[in-house]
Parts: structure tokens; sequence; C-alpha cells
């Protein structure tokens, strides 16, 4: 006869797994999604010849390594030129700069805790960037890796990684006309496949109920 397992045991379990969270030299994944909206002072998006441009955005994959000594990334953002000579018309569009900046909640700012392109570079020990513009329309790809002795203004990736993980951290990419930022996005971790799972059983217990008895 099946036999359904009570929800209570299945949220225990949950419970448990996300209490003891993952082992403490495994691997982590986390995600950006990279819009304008996210940036705490707003503007219009204007060429150099006081025209709107398309809007910019872009997604990031973050991996922190088994031993936790190693940050990877890859960065996709549309709509910024990162060559100078992808929309020679605009200057405004020109990237100047990129970083991860931290400690800060959605909406809010922080310090650069580590330069990967431009002013702060604190990818120096190597230095790891690979930046492939699009062959055609407006941005590129970056990927780079913040190593274990980088950071800036005397942080290190070891000091930062509690924010990162509490999803406190943010990558953010500057402009000529947004100095200050014109796309950013907050870095989150990705649930663990054994989370998904226990979630998953969960749903499925929840929505399997035992048939009433007819009287």
């Amino acid at each position: 006869m099946l036999r359904l397992v009570p929800a209570a045991v299945i949220f225990a379990a949950l419970a448990a797994l996300l209490a003891v969270g993952t082992p403490a030299r495994a691997a982590m994944i986390f995600t950006a999604d990279i819009t304008h909206a996210q940036e705490s002072s707003q503007g219009p998006l204007l060429t150099s010849t006081g025209g709107p441009r398309p809007e910019s955005f872009g997604t990031a994959t973050f991996t922190l390594n088994d031993a936790q000594t190693a940050l990877s990334f890859t960065a996709t953002v549309f709509n910024i030129d990162i060559t100078g000579t992808q929309t020679p018309n605009d200057t405004n569009d020109n990237l100047v700069a990129a970083h991860i900046h931290a400690p800060a909640p959605p909406g809010s700012n922080a310090s650069i805790v580590w330069g990967f392109f431009g002013t702060p570079d604190n990818d120096t020990n190597p230095d790891n960037l690979v930046v492939t513009p699009f062959p055609t329309g407006v941005g590129g790809t970056f990927s780079s890796t913040w190593d274990a002795p980088e950071g800036n203004s005397g942080t290190t990736l070891a000091a930062q990684l509690p924010n990162i993980r509490a999803g406190q951290a943010y990558i953010n990419f500057h402009t000529t006309q947004f100095g200050g930022g014109e796309i950013r996005g907050q870095i989150t971790p990705e649930p663990s496949a054994a989370a998904l799972t226990l979630l998953g059983l969960a749903s499925a217990g929840l929505s399997r109920r035992r048939p009433r008895r007819q009287i």
C-alpha cells in the first residue's frame, strides 16, 4: 500500500538541510540579473546627440570554487559600448568601469570591494579578465576570477564571502553618462540541488491529500 510522507516530516528534513547548509568546501553558484532599474539614482538614457538610446541590461553567473579561494564569473551586457567604437557617434554609453560592491541590500549603495575593469583595477594577482565584444551590435561578455589575494582598499575575497553568501553584494557597470553606475545586479546564491529536491517533495506531499471516507 502506498504511504504518503507527512508534510511535517518533509519540512523537518528540509529545515535540517538548510540548517546544515552545503559542505564547508562545496562549490556554490550565484547569479545576477543586471538592470538599470536597480540603480539607486536613475535618469533618462540619452545619446550624445540628445536622443534616446536602447536601455542597457545584462546577466551574470558566479562560481565559488570548492576551496572557496576563487570566485569566477561570466557577465554579458547589452547596449553598453565596451570598446568605445561600437557606437562611434555616442560617448554616453561608453563603459568606464565595472566592479563588485558590498555590503548593501537592493536599492542601497556600497563601497567597491573588487574592481575588474577600469579604475580601480584589483584583478591583478593574476589578471584573469577576458573581454569579448559582440561581433555585431553593442555590448559583450566579461569573464574573470576574483582570486584570494585580491581586493580593494585592503579587503579580500575571504572577508567578503559572508556578504556575497548573504546576497549583500552587487555587480555594477559604470558608463560616461552614469558615472555612479548605469546597470547593476544583486548577486544571489542559487539553491542547491538537494534543497530543490526536498522542496519538490514537500510540494508533492502537500498537493496529495488522503481522500475523505464516504459515509
